[in-house]
C-alpha cells in the first residue's frame, strides 16, 4: 500500500495537468471473487498452484478491471503500485492511439521473444475493451477448461492488431535515465523499500531441468512453505533509484499526503524496511 500511496503522489506531483485526471487504487477486497478462490488451483505458465490473496502480487489480474469501473466509456492509464511518474503521465493519457485499443511495450528477454507483451502499464480505450469482464475472466483460471494466467496477463489472448506499443520509457524496467517517464521497480527482489527483509513473494517458476534453482524453489516450498528460507530481498543495484524513491516519500511526506505515523506502522508489519526513515532524513 506504501508503495501505491507513493505512485499516486507521484502522478499527481510531476503533473502540470494534474486536475485533469483522477487517481484511483483498486484493491482486491473490492472484487469479492478473488477471496472466493483462495486456495483453489490455477494454471500459471503450465504450473498448477494455488491462488493466495496474500501473496505479493495477488493484485496483478486488477490491470484488467478499469474498463469495466469505467463503463466503457473514456481512457485509462492503468500501472501497477510499484511504478513511479518521472514525466508528466497526462502526455501519456492524450496520446495519438492510432485505432489501438491497448497501448503497451512488449515484455523483455524470454517472454519478449515469445511474443509477451507488459500489462503492467497498459493505456486503455475503455469503450473498445467491452469484452473484458473482470469476475468472469478471473473465474476462468479456475474452471475445469481454465486458461492460463500468463497467457491473460500477457496479453497473448487479445487480437494482436488492436495492441499499439508505446516508448520503453512508459514502463522503464529498473532503469533511470534522462529519458525515463515511468520507473517500474519490477525486479521484486531488489524493490529500494523492502532491502533486508525476509521476502514474501513466490518465484515463478516453470518445470525446467535447467538451471536447476527450480528444483530447489520446488522442493523448498513442498517442504517448507512459499516463503520459509526464501532469503532478503538485496538491495538495489542503482543507488539513484533508491535515492528517487525516498525524495518522493520525503516531498509526500512534506505534502501531508502520508504521516510518519503510517511509516512507523509499514515498518513494524515488516512492509517497509528498517532504516528508511534514516534514508528519508537523509534525502532531505
Amino acid at each position: 500500500m506504501l508503495g501505491a500511496l507513493i505512485s499516486q503522489y507521484s502522478l499527481k506531483k510531476r503533473s502540470a495537468n494534474a486536475d485533469k485526471f483522477d487517481v484511483k487504487l483498486i484493491q482486491p477486497q473490492d472484487f469479492p471473487c478473488m477471496a472466493e478462490h483462495e486456495g483453489k488451483n490455477f494454471l500459471r505458465d503450465g504450473d498448477t498452484r494455488p491462488w493466495l490473496n496474500d501473496d505479493l502480487q495477488s493484485f496483478t489480474p486488477l490491470r484488467f478491471a478499469p474498463p469495466q469501473l469505467m463503463g466503457y466509456a473514456g481512457r485509462a492509464v492503468v500501472m501497477d503500485p510499484d511504478i513511479f511518474a518521472v514525466a508528466d503521465i497526462w502526455e501519456l493519457l492524450e496520446r495519438d492511439m492510432q485505432g489501438a485499443a491497448i497501448m503497451c511495450r512488449p515484455k523483455s528477454g524470454r517472454k519478449g521473444r515469445k511474443g509477451a507483451y507488459a500489462s503492467s502499464v497498459m493505456l486503455l480505450d475503455c469503450a473498445r475493451l467491452t469484452h473484458w469482464r473482470f469476475e468472469e475472466d478471473f473465474a476462468g483460471m479456475f474452471q475445469p477448461a481454465r486458461h492460463d494466467y500468463m497467457d491473460w496477463i500477457s496479453l497473448k489472448r487479445e487480437d494482436p492488431a488492436t495492441i499499439g506499443l508505446f516508448e520503453n520509457e512508459w514502463n522503464d524496467f529498473d532503469n533511470l535515465t534522462d529519458n525515463t517517464k515511468l520507473l517500474h521497480n519490477t525486479k521484486r527482489k531488489t524493490q529500494p523499500w523492502k532491502t533486508g527483509l525476509a521476502i514474501d513473494y513466490r518465484p515463478a517458476d516453470t518445470f525446467q531441468l535447467f538451471p536447476p534453482r527450480h528444483w530447489f524453489r520446488r522442493g523448498r516450498r513442498a517442504l517448507f512453505g512459499d516463503y520459509k528460507f526464501a532469503g532478503t530481498y538485496a538491495q538495489h543495484p542503482d543507488p539513484r533509484q533508491e535515492a528517487f524513491f525516498f525524495n518522493l516519500v520525503r516531498d509526500a511526506l512534506a505534502d501531508g499526503e502520508i504521516t510518519t505515523a503510517m511509516l512507523k506502522d509499514e515498518i513494524e508489519m515488516g512492509h517497509l524496511r528498517p532504516d528508511a526513515l534514516h534514508l528519508i532524513d537523509r534525502a532531505a
